[in-house]
């Protein structure tokens, strides 16, 4: 499994071409069930709350594949980790097969059928069984069928790993595989494998990885095969919608065979949830899934704050999420390492408090003996998760701030971290169909609307609802000028290299009066008249080059503001003129995030969910409307930089905590777990206000009515 990233397009890249009908047509026409079908509970009560993923990908150079295989020591590991289910290798990226396949080939030093014989033992005790089949990554299918092998560059073949191989055998091999496309004859070779499997096993789900959605394949077949189409090959918008089309069409032919023979299954097909742009929800792969699982591992890949911001968004698809980290102190495929028990329950239990079930990935020795070690650390977490997974597995997200997605990642990141670090509750405005809620949106820059989407958030405005704005978040190059009215007109992008921002008294608090470094300009607006100005800009006496340069770093600021303004502010509008969400994302500044963190609180003077914790504590109210309650989560874990990997172990007692929540409903009760007991509350201007006397890694607060 892997991180990936795709070309940032613009949005509606296909509508605005007229592709999308070309490609219907060429390709065989792609059904896609809606969201509605899919019960977000009944599919994880189904799957199961506590999940393993047991990696098994094991080379033809090692011997003895599933010798100490046995059932009871395999069941005694999954109930030692209170493990309800869990992923298991049907096949593998070494390409060879766990069970005995007419399809494939059974790994040639496998003298059972280690699948079924998994299967069996897991059904024996409750815990439901995924198979897991590689897609992208397989060498023996590489080696055999080089013809299989994706090509980045038309004109270039990729250095596979037996040319690699050929140059020098003893070299080094790290992360990565040759990457195969499933089309042609390897999806037959794929779709026949998911049938042998179907038809031969008792199993619950389906789990396909490496499934290059967002690698465009260019390798001599696909290259025909557009031409062919009539797809223009030098044209990226034509050649994008095409693959897409391709990679949906896969995915959907495996969907229709599964509910053929296991209606049901689960399926996920990985890579299909990497992204948190909105051009994820534009070409919708994860359609396909009848749940989301969102692979992670905050020790080395974007950190602890990625999985909320992406729960967030997916959590408005209408299908349950399954988080998943691993075990691992670093890596996928990482032997003998160990995270620590500390920092399995804060994920796990952080995985709960966003709406998720857990997934933890391991990895099972070649000889097939289940590492018990790993599983006590993994129970540690799970027996407390148990306590609380019904307060937080599959509850919808509840707000009154919402948080406009852009396909900048960099931009999203930056704006999530701000609001997570400062304990503000927020959905995911984008793909939201209910508004009802929301009081106040933020839009980081870069964020440019259709249409239908520009209408929606001027009804949102009309209707009293309010903007924070950021940079060129709306700005429309062809009119040089934003959509919306800000108060004030663009007048140019910066000039400046850096620049700094004084704030009034309004923007104040937390802050400094006197001006603080902006680590990129701000773009330039002019106000109009009676536009109330809440902070304003300083620009450097010259940009720093080596014709003008002063003292190390950066030129200090002139002592007259400039004529264009930091942040300002028109009825139910603020407009942030610099780029603070990808400053922050970068610098991590704070007081960038306290400036930021000012003028929302200008903007939302009454949030739904208040709660006062140091900036490592992070907050999610949830909603049970089926249980008529509310659930704040409460979380506090601060991971450690050392090397390249982040990491928990120290989880300090934090002591009395105010929880404010302010919801229509007439609270009943307030009650604490996994304590359960009972806590004081008053009645405020602010809300239903309660003090939590002390927790450590999780608490939830419960407001039934």
């Amino acid at each position: 499994m892997s991180l990936i990233n795709h070309p940032k397009e613009s949005r509606n890249l296909i509508s605005r071409t007229g592709l999308a009908t070309i490609i219907g047509l060429l390709l065989f026409s792609v059904s896609v069930k809606s969201h509605a079908q899919y019960d977000r509970h009944e599919v994880i009560k189904k799957e199961g709350t506590r999940q393993v993923h047991l990696d098994f990908h094991t080379s033809e150079a090692i011997e003895g594949i599933g010798d100490n295989f046995f059932k009871k020591q395999f069941q005694e590991a999954l109930l030692t980790g209170h493990v309800n289910s869990i992923n298991i290798f049907a096949k593998g990226h070494h390409g060879w097969t766990y069970y005995p396949s007419k399809v494939g080939e059974k790994h040639p030093h496998l003298n059972i059928d280690l699948l079924g014989a998994q299967i069996e033992a897991c059904h024996e005790i409750g815990v439901t069984a995924q198979a897991y089949v590689t897609v992208g990554w397989s060498a023996k299918d590489a080696r055999e069928h080089p013809e299989w092998i994706l090509w980045k560059n038309k004109n270039e073949a990729p250095l596979t790993i037996e040319m690699r191989k050929e140059e020098a055998p003893d070299a080094p091999f790290g992360w990565g595989w040759d990457l195969l496309s499933p089309e042609g004859a390897y999806k037959q070779h794929i779709l026949d494998l998911t049938e042998e499997l179907c038809l031969n096993y008792d199993l619950d789900g389906f789990w396909y990885d490496i499934v290059p959605v967002w690698d465009i394949n260019y390798n001599p077949m696909a290259v025909a095969d557009m031409r062919g189409k009539g797809i223009d090959v030098e044209n990226l918008q034509q050649v994008r919608a095409y693959h897409s089309a391709k990679m949906n069409q896969f995915m959907s032919e495996i969907r229709s065979l599964i509910e053929k023979h296991k209606p049901n299954a689960t399926l996920f097909f990985n890579w299909s949830t990497h992204t948190y742009t909105m051009e994820t929800y534009e070409y919708q792969f994860f359609d396909h899934n009848t749940k989301n699982d969102l692979e992670d591992l905050p020790t080395t890949w974007e950190g602890y704050d990625k999985f909320p911001l992406r729960a967030k968004y997916f959590s408005n698809i209408g299908k349950p999420v399954v988080a998943m980290s691993g075990k691992f102190h670093k890596s996928w495929g990482e032997f003998g390492g160990f995270k620590s028990k500390e920092a399995i329950w804060y994920e796990a239990a952080a995985m709960v408090s966003f709406g998720a079930a857990a997934n933890f990935g391991d990895q099972l020795h070649p000889s097939g003996e289940m590492e018990m070690a790993t599983y006590r650390n993994i129970g540690y977490a799970f027996e407390k998760v148990e306590l609380i997974e019904s307060y937080g597995v599959g509850a919808s997200h509840k707000s009154s701030l919402g948080l406009w997605l852009s396909n900048s990642i960099e931009q999203n990141s930056g704006a999530s971290k701000m609001l997570l670090e400062e304990q503000v509750n927020f959905v995911i405005a984008n793909n939201l169909e209910d508004w009802s809620d929301l009081k106040t949106i933020i839009i980081p820059g870069g964020c440019q609307f259709s249409t239908q989407e520009k209408d929606k958030l001027d009804n949102f405005l009309a209707g009293g609802g309010k903007m924070i704005l950021m940079h060129k978040a709306g700005f429309d190059p062809e009119n040089g000028n934003f959509v919306f009215d800000l108060g004030a007109t663009y007048t140019g992008d910066a000039t400046a290299d850096i620049d700094y921002t004084l704030v009034s008294e309004a923007l104040l608090e937390n802050l400094y009066d006197a001006p603080f470094l902006n680590y990129s300009a701000a773009v330039k607006v002019n106000p109009d008249p009676g536009t109330e100005v809440l902070a304003a800009i300083r620009e450097p006496y010259f940009n720093r080059t080596l014709s003008h340069y002063s003292s190390h770093r950066n030129t200090p600021f002139q002592l007259t503001d400039a004529d264009h303004p930091a942040v300002i502010r028109k009825e139910n509008i603020a407009y942030i003129a610099s780029d603070l969400a990808e400053m922050y994302n970068t610098n991590g500044a704070r007081v960038h995030r306290e400036l930021f963190s000012n003028v929302l609180h200008l903007m939302q003077p009454e949030p739904m969910l208040q709660v006062d914790l140091p900036s490592s504590g992070r907050v999610n109210l949830l909603f049970q409307p089926n249980k008529k309650r509310y659930v704040a989560h409460l979380l506090y874990g601060s991971p450690i930089q050392r090397g390249d990997t982040r990491v928990i172990e120290d989880l300090p007692l934090i002591f009395d905590t105010k929880v404010v929540l302010n919801v229509p409903e007439e609270i009943k009760s307030v009650r604490l777990i996994p304590d359960g007991i009972n806590l004081e509350f008053t009645n405020t201007e602010e809300g239903i206000v309660a003090i939590v006397p002390k927790f450590q890694c999780h608490a939830a607060v419960v407001y039934e009515y």
